[in-house]
């Protein structure tokens, strides 16, 4: 039976401001760094580029038990680094899924400090159909 992805509009942590986003709460950018400093959540997020996974897919393809792969995840959204969608299964049995929500993340040194960029995906070009 073939299974359909909710539209991300439809997802958490879809945006409608701009693509790209100054950080400025030194704890955002506190959390960022935390985030992106654990190896495990950089292999999360390169493992959701461009192709939404469950959390099992997640946790093999990273080779990860998953009580971590959902700790990860749990991290990752709350950043605003994954967006949290939900797989329909003509089952009845649906599955939630994660895809990366950003393109880039930048850090520049400005003479008042660090300047954080975060570049997020347009989301309204990430609907898929998933077999």
């Amino acid at each position: 039976m073939s299974q359909a992805s909710v539209p991300l509009s439809a997802r958490s942590h879809t945006r409608s401001s701009p693509a790209e986003q100054v950080v400025d709460d030194q704890a955002a950018i506190d959390t960022l760094f935390d985030v992106l400093d654990d190896a495990d959540s950089r292999c999360i997020l390169d493992a959701t580029d461009g192709v939404a996974l469950s959390a099992s897919e997640i946790a093999e393809t990273c080779d990860l038990p998953l009580s971590t792969t959902y700790r990860k995840l749990d991290q990752l959204a709350d950043a605003d680094l994954l967006s949290k969608g939900l797989r329909i299964s003509r089952s009845g049995k649906h599955t939630a899924e994660y895809e990366r929500a950003i393109d880039d993340i930048t850090v520049s040194v400005t003479s008042s400090g660090l300047e954080v960029r975060v570049t997020y995906r347009d989301v309204s070009d990430s609907e898929s159909i998933v077999a």
